[in-house]
């Protein structure tokens, strides 16, 4: 008698667990997704769309990509990189604001998405370089 009362009791506690559980691994993909962008995106004080996707253009060549697609009005850029693997990349460039652009960079090795945040610091890096030396009009 004692162990029908006590299923039920066991059943929702394991229910409950499970619940929390999976509201835990929620909010750590969430948390992991922010992460993954805030490391993929960076903002910029132009407000030159145009100067933008050329810079990325260049950036992208310098490091070894080939330009497979530019579409001007969208802001955004594909870039391939070919070797002992194949690394794509997509970066998107939109207004933020009067005086900002937004950046977002989304790299792919092969099928899978890049996590690693060396690989869009260095972009980033060659990016705003760039930027600036276009911005002071270095040549």
């Amino acid at each position: 008698m004692h162990r029908v009362k006590l299923f039920p009791l066991i059943a929702l506690g394991l229910l409950v667990g499970c619940q929390s559980d999976s509201r835990q691994q929620i909010l750590a993909t969430d948390q992991s997704q922010v992460a993954l962008r805030s490391i993929q995106s960076r903002v910029f004080d132009t407000s030159d769309q145009s100067l933008t996707n050329r810079t990325v253009i260049a950036t992208l060549q310098d490091l070894g990509f080939t330009i497979d697609r530019v579409d001007e009005d969208l802001g955004v850029v594909t870039a391939t990189k070919a070797g002992n693997y194949l690394m794509k990349m997509t970066v998107s460039s939109r207004p933020r604001g009067d005086s900002q652009m937004f950046v977002r960079a989304s790299a792919q090795f092969n099928i899978t998405a890049v996590s690693d945040p060396e690989i869009y610091q260095r972009f980033f890096d060659s990016l705003s370089q760039a930027m600036f030396l276009e911005a002071n009009e270095v040549r």
